[in-house]
């Protein structure tokens, strides 16, 4: 499997978890994450279009439409890491009148109880952590790291594994707002 179809597996897989919005307004923890699997339930993600490094989609699964775009980092460290690729998310859930959803895959089981924090061009985040998955822990927290990622050049990543040295990804954003157009676009998200 090469790295763009691991990337897309990967994807299709955390969407089928229950909604990370959800889970941070809730006191149930998230499903965790089901093998990758090359499609939804109803069928394979439709490419938008890319920008970049980033690639918009649009699938179908249990809940309707959903819509997410995906970008990997220019730069990782420490370059030898043993790990599965990294990748950030934006997605959207129309059917469930969710929008905005960031989540970054680190590729690792991430130290339980630690946070991965963001730094956008100087503004800073942290963002709760399950398994090898980070999110922000409310849906107005998310609209502004949406609208702080659009104005940036770079978005750099810090976490910690379970075992081994603390990770930092640096994401290029200059295709991410043309990316986050096309799903708006798909799935009806006004700005």
């Amino acid at each position: 499997m090469n790295r763009i179809e691991w990337f897309l597996a990967a994807t299709l897989a955390a969407l089928l978890m229950l909604s990370p919005a959800d889970a941070a307004h809730s006191k149930k923890k998230p499903k965790p994450a089901e093998p990758p699997a090359p499609k939804t339930q109803q069928g394979s993600a439709e490419q938008l279009g890319q920008s970049g490094s980033w690639t918009a989609y649009s699938a179908q699964d249990g809940t309707g439409q959903v819509c997410y775009v995906v970008g990997e980092p220019e730069k990782t460290e420490p370059a030898r890491a043993a790990r599965k690729p990294p990748m950030a998310m934006v997605t959207h859930r129309p059917g469930e009148k969710i929008a905005n959803v960031v989540s970054f895959v680190e590729g690792y089981s991430i130290k339980p109880g630690s946070d991965v924090s963001i730094d956008i061009g100087g503004s800073k985040f942290d963002l709760f952590t399950k398994d090898d998955s980070a999110w922000a822990r409310t849906a107005e927290l998310d609209r502004m790291i949406v609208t702080t990622l659009a104005k940036a050049k770079r978005v750099v990543v810090r976490g910690e594994p379970q075992k081994g040295a603390a990770t930092i990804d640096t994401y290029a954003l200059n295709g991410f707002p043309k990316a986050l157009a096309l799903i708006d676009k798909a799935c009806g998200v006004k700005r």
